[in-house]
This record gives C-alpha cells, sequence and structure tokens, in this order.
C-alpha cells in the first residue's frame, strides 16, 4: 500500500479509483468500458501528478525528503554497487550502525561507500538511531576516509540525516570535535569525494561526510543549517512554524545550486525518488561515473586544492562596485 503525502490527496483519490475498478469482477459485455475508465483514471492521475510536483513548495519537498518510502543508503548500495564488504567500528569506542559505510565496487571501479542509514521499519529505524550519528560514527568516517587515501581509493558519501545526535553521551564523547574531525578529514584528502544528498541534510551531521569535491542533491532533497522544526522552535518558539521556517531558509536545491553551496541536481522521477527507485538509481550512477573519471587525470595535490578552493569560495564575502 502506497504511503501518500497530505499534499498528494487528489492523486491518491484518482489511483486508489482506478484501483478499485481493477478489483471489480468484469462482465464480458464491460470489459471495454472499464478498460477505458482505468485508462482515463490513470492519465488524470499522472496529470494532477506533474501539476502537483511541478511546483512544489520549501515545505513540501521537506516532506517528500522525509518520505518513509524513500530510497536509503541500503537501497542504493544493494541496487549500483557490487561486492560490497562492510567496515565497522571506530577503535576508540565502538560500531555506530547509524553511518554505514565499506569498499565496493562501483562500475569496474573500487570505492570507499559511506553514508547515514535511517532505517525502513520501526526494529531497524531504532538499529540505526534515525540515521542521526554519534561520535564514534564519524570517527568511523574519518578511519574509512583515512584508509581510502593510503590506498588512492574515491570516496563516494550519501546523506541522509536531521542531523547528528544531540544525546547526553554523544556530547560526552566529543560529539562537536568528532564532526569537526571528520569535516576536516573530508577537506584534506588527495582521492576525489563525490557527495550525495538523497534525503535530508542536516546541519553538522551533513557536513562532517559531505565536504566533498562535488556535492549533488536529488531533486527533491534538502540541505540546510538545522530542521524547520529547530528554526521555528529558536525564532519563533513555536515548533509549529515550521513552515514558514522552510520557506525563509532557502533549502532546495534550486535555491543551492543557485548559491553556489551544491554543484549540480540529480533529476528524480515525476512523483519522487520513491515512484522509480530504479530510475533514479541510473540516473545517479551515470551522474556519479561522469564525476568520477574528470578526476582520472588530477593529482592528489590538484584535487585537494579544487575542494579546498571551492568551500574557501563560500566564505568570501562580496559587495556591489
Amino acid at each position: 500500500m502506497r504511503t501518500y503525502l497530505d499534499f498528494e490527496t487528489p492523486i491518491r483519490e484518482l489511483e486508489i479509483k482506478a484501483n478499485d475498478l481493477r478489483n471489480v469482477e468484469e462482465g464480458d459485455d464491460e470489459t471495454v468500458s472499464v478498460e477505458e475508465e482505468i485508462a482515463k483514471l490513470e492519465v488524470k492521475a499522472r496529470e494532477k501528478l506533474e501539476e502537483i510536483y511541478g511546483s512544489l513548495t520549501p515545505w513540501q519537498k521537506c516532506q517528500v525528503a522525509r518520505h518513509p518510502e524513500r530510497p536509503h543508503f541500503s537501497d542504493f548500495i544493494g541496487a549500483m554497487f557490487d561486492h560490497f564488504t562492510a567496515l565497522a567500528g571506530d577503535r576508540y569506542f565502538g560500531e555506530d550502525s547509524a553511518i554505514q559505510a565499506g569498499l565496493a565496487s562501483f562500475r569496474g571501479r573500487s570505492v570507499m561507500i559511506m553514508g547515514h542509514e535511517k532505517g525502513s521499519d520501526t526494529k531497524s529505524r531504532v538499529h540505526h538511531n534515525f540515521g542521526m550519528a554519534r561520535p564514534e560514527g564519524y570517527r568511523k568516517a574519518v578511519r574509512l576516509m583515512e584508509m581510502a587515501n593510503r590506498f588512492d581509493i574515491p570516496v563516494i558519501t550519501l546523506v541522509d540525516t536531521a542531523g547528528a545526535y544531540p544525546g547526553i553521551g554523544a556530547e560526552e564523547r566529543g560529539q562537536s570535535e568528532a564532526i569537526a574531525r571528520s569535516t576536516d578529514c573530508c577537506l584534506t584528502l588527495g582521492v576525489p569525494m563525490i557527495t550525495l544528498v538523497i534525503g535530508e541534510g542536516g546541519s553538522g551531521g551533513a557536513i562532517a561526510i559531505a565536504s566533498a569535491n562535488k556535492v549533488l542533491m536529488l531533486e527533491h532533497s534538502i540541505y540546510t543549517v538545522i530542521s524547520p522544526e529547530g528554526a521555528a522552535s529558536i525564532l519563533w518558539r513555536d515548533a509549529g512554524k515550521a513552515i514558514d521556517a522552510a520557506t525563509n531558509m532557502r533549502i532546495t536545491s534550486a535555491d543551492l545550486l543557485e548559491m553556489g553551496i551544491i554543484d549540480e541536481i540529480i533529476e528524480e522521477p515525476v512523483g519522487g525518488a520513491h515512484r522509480d527507485p530504479e530510475k533514479t538509481y541510473q540516473t545517479v550512477g551515470d551522474t556519479i561515473e561522469r564525476y568520477l573519471e574528470s578526476y582520472d587525470k588530477l593529482s592528489p595535490g590538484q584535487i585537494k586544492k579544487e575542494r579546498q578552493d571551492k568551500f574557501l569560495a563560500m566564505g568570501e564575502a562580496t559587495t556591489d562596485e
């Protein structure tokens, strides 16, 4: 049973009507007319889908980015990478299941792949802590990025988190220091690093594994310094104003591309990545392959300098002449 978002009610009604007609036992004389009615409903549903998704508000994009059926890290691994070998532990404290990582083969090329995993049901979401990493997750990321750098293996990261875990234990174990060291490690790599925001890209929890040569976003993902609910709680002391916060924070892929924060938007199938995951995997794979090939002839120094220049440019103050 497909999950529909609040603003998808018109689509839901049309698709349910079409499904109900399919389940009707048809007599020989009614078959043609029923099939024609189903076809009309499917066309109307498609048109309504294109209409709604052609003009999503920032808050609606936020809802799509959090859709429970949206492909997660494990889905991308299974569809796009071969011979994935998970690597665990930070060698200091323990394993953090919120960040999954390991070696894999991507279209004939060895890569280090890591990213946030939110989980797909109650049990797995609790196991993965809803994709909110603790310090050991970021220290694991540092360990594996350094390993990739040592063996000249490109790094690919998939971002999907509301933010780093803000619990007492995480703070006691040095959450901010772990995030800072992971961000610093990204910036000093001599191998290509490609990041894709597949859902939510929240705060330092995202940037810690997203300070890459190329930062890409799926069309309906979001990337922000704080969640709209968190911003609303701080600015208006009312989480209910999350819609206002989302509208004003410029969290969509189009806004971020315009500001130069990301490098490319990867178009999603109409209705979001969850409606046609296979097409999404193919498009994402082609884009990542294109960027990795562009670094084949660059030296480690050139790769590192390009990445550092990219982020330094974001902090430059400009004035109108």
